[in-house]
């Protein structure tokens, strides 16, 4: 069966990237989507498994060859979607899971592709703001133009297919294991060759 793509956006502190990860180490057949950057890698990160790490003339390149599905500038460094392996990975019946802004949302939406998109709320405001205020890396004044940007992005709840409020963790992922469940179960995605070969419909026809 050929695998889905979802889509998960968020504002900054909500909760996705956990969740993301809570769902792919819980679940089987999906995995991450490593994107290109072209950042230098961090102590610790891989590249192949965290990301994949290219030169700016080589993104760009990719760029104008069409080869991305989304990508974006971030705090000075691109970061992009590579079209042929997410295309490679759900021919070959496994799902995939971006973990990305609105921005890049809409670049995949705006091309029609066949992918459900999640949309994760934070509880409130204030909650947001005392997740932000307790990874202690940001200053009161970066905390504040990321509940500004905040308040941008939740207005585009409305162009996704389901929501998920994360107050609890548990509950959010079980929320989001449903959906990747309803999504497998689909008429479409079952064989339907196998159904018509194990119960003999073809000789009904």
């Amino acid at each position: 069966m050929k695998g889905s793509i979802f889509i998960v956006s968020a504002p900054s502190g909500a909760g996705k990237t956990t969740l993301c990860k809570m769902l792919i180490q819980s679940m089987p057949d999906i995995i991450h989507s490593i994107s290109y950057t072209t950042r230098p890698p961090r102590p610790g990160e891989v590249d192949g498994k965290d990301y994949y790490f290219v030169k700016e003339d080589r993104f760009l390149e990719m760029v104008r060859k069409g080869e991305f599905l989304e990508w974006a500038e971030v705090h000075g460094n691109l970061y992009g979607t590579s079209k042929q392996k997410l295309l490679e990975t759900i021919n070959n019946g496994t799902d995939v899971i971006l973990d990305i802004d609105v921005q890049g949302a809409s670049q995949i939406r705006a091309q029609q592709i066949d992918a459900t998109f999640i949309f994760i709320l934070p509880p409130s405001m204030e909650v947001l703001k005392e997740r932000l205020t307790k990874r202690q890396t940001d200053t009161e004044e970066i905390i504040q133009r990321r509940l500004q940007k905040a308040r941008e992005e939740i207005k585009q709840y409305r162009s996704y297919d389901y929501v998920i409020i994360n107050d609890e963790l548990e509950v959010a992922l079980e929320q989001l294991k449903a959906v990747v469940l309803s999504q497998r179960l689909k008429t479409e995605k079952i064989p339907h060759e196998w159904v018509e070969k194990t119960f003999q419909l073809q000789s009904l026809l």
